[in-house]
């Protein structure tokens, strides 16, 4: 076995131009393994914390190098000469010297960067492919995939609230292909449908700009108009609707969830819980949707048993801000049947080992499982490995553009054609 020999961190930029941190761990083997912290726009407030520096005076107070420094220090100190193939331990010696229930001290974001540089350095070490390795390591975990299975991709084709530009309240307007599809012909769909979508726009002369996750933010006024935009642009290609692909829903309800109610443009007065599912209803008859994500409030469980109850067999209620990566709060979800889908964000968690705990208890109670990328995010493919590796339904990695999506997408194909 090979030992940490040394550990460092940097500031470095995400697809924003915000500053996150990138880690460098090398073994004694002379080994360098990698790994960067994404970060999130629209963040729910049960998720680990990243640390910022919050100096005005240097990067909009967005600066990293509080955490960069923790790196250098507090984590190097606890877990260099420790065996790198320990990641439990390693991942649980820096959860013990941050000592918050939230890993606020040193940072979710000091913490995973070095995590996911610790398994890095080990594939490396073993030359072994990184979906490989951490199909290995996540066995202890009872997470098994004894059959490298490729996930469906969800493309984010439209953004719209924290992520886009435009007046829309939904945050991302999506389509998915049918499960039986290959990796690589569910990519050409995804694809062929966002250019067609791009030519639409264009043709229509609908103004519009690029959200941040590489979807098209138009100038389109209400949620509903936004899928019928789409439908016309499937329309131009040959895919057809419940044969090659469903619509999807990041509803983000947060952000425009006030005083118990929901406000959005395609009702002239607010919504209440039950009022908001119902709109859903009638939205699912005319664009029939195969995966619904934060529709309801993070802590309003009682409206999430509604809604998982009503569409249950229908299309799968995902959690995100709902459940943050954490399993008391999936645990909770299950136990009261809240939703049948989980997103996994390991930047929500913080660590490796933690994030295989949480996929666990999903597959334990057979819920879906998403593997997804951040609005903020950089060139490393690490997910893309991961959800091969723990043999998730489905992945999120935006729209199929833009250097630090279309990696993960690639990195799929690489995959792909190694277990064919």
């Amino acid at each position: 076995m090979t030992k940490i020999d040394d550990v460092f961190a940097r500031e470095i930029l995400d697809s924003r131009g915000f500053p996150t941190i990138e880690s460098e761990v090398r073994l004694d083997d002379g080994t360098l393994g990698k790994g960067a912290s994404p970060a999130g726009a629209s963040v729910g407030s049960h998720e680990a914390i990243e640390l910022r520096d919050n100096d005005p005076s240097r990067r909009m107070g967005l600066g990293v190098l509080k955490a960069v420094e923790n790196v250098n220090t507090v984590i190097k100190d606890s877990i260099v000469g420790m065996e790198a193939e320990e990641q439990e331990k390693i991942d649980t010696a820096m959860i013990t010297v941050d000592g918050t229930d939230n890993k606020s001290r040193i940072g979710a974001n000091s913490i995973l960067s070095v995590s996911i540089a610790v398994a890095n350095a080990v594939a490396k070490s073993k030359s072994a492919p990184l979906f490989i390795y951490l199909k290995d390591l996540a066995k202890p975990y009872g997470v098994q995939a004894e059959t490298p299975k490729l996930p469906t991709p969800i493309f984010n084709l439209i953004n719209g609230g924290k992520h886009g530009y435009g007046s829309l309240d939904f945050q991302e307007f999506q389509i998915i292909p049918s499960p039986q599809k290959s990796y690589s012909d569910a990519l050409s769909l995804g694809i062929e449908v966002y250019q067609s979508l791009g030519r639409l726009l264009k043709d229509r002369k609908i103004v519009h700009s690029v959200g941040d996750e590489g979807a098209y933010a138009p100038n389109i006024f209400t949620n509903k108009e936004a899928f019928k935009t789409i439908a016309e642009a499937v329309s131009r290609t040959s895919y057809k609707i419940k044969v090659d692909y469903s619509y999807g829903l990041d509803v983000a309800s947060n952000t425009f969830f006030k005083n118990d109610v929901y406000s959005i443009k395609d009702h002239s007065e607010p919504l209440t819980t039950t009022g908001l599912i119902e709109y859903f209803e009638k939205l699912n008859e005319e664009y029939p949707l195969g995966y619904l994500e934060d529709a309801i409030s993070e802590d309003d469980w009682e409206g999430w048993q509604e809604l998982n109850q009503k569409f249950s067999g229908k299309m799968t209620v995902f959690g995100d801000d709902l459940i943050a990566t954490n399993p008391e709060r999936l645990s909770k979800a299950v136990e009261i049947k809240a939703c049948g889908g989980v997103l996994i964000k390991p930047n929500q968690i913080g660590t490796l080992s933690e994030t295989f705990k949480v996929i666990k208890i999903a597959k334990d109670a057979n819920m879906k499982v998403a593997i997804s990328h951040r609005l903020g995010e950089t060139t490393d493919a690490f997910i893309a490995d991961l959800a091969v590796a723990v043999a998730a339904d489905y992945v999120k990695f935006g729209a199929p553009v833009r250097g630090e999506r279309v990696v993960k997408y690639n990195r799929l194909l690489q995959i792909e054609s190694k277990i064919q």
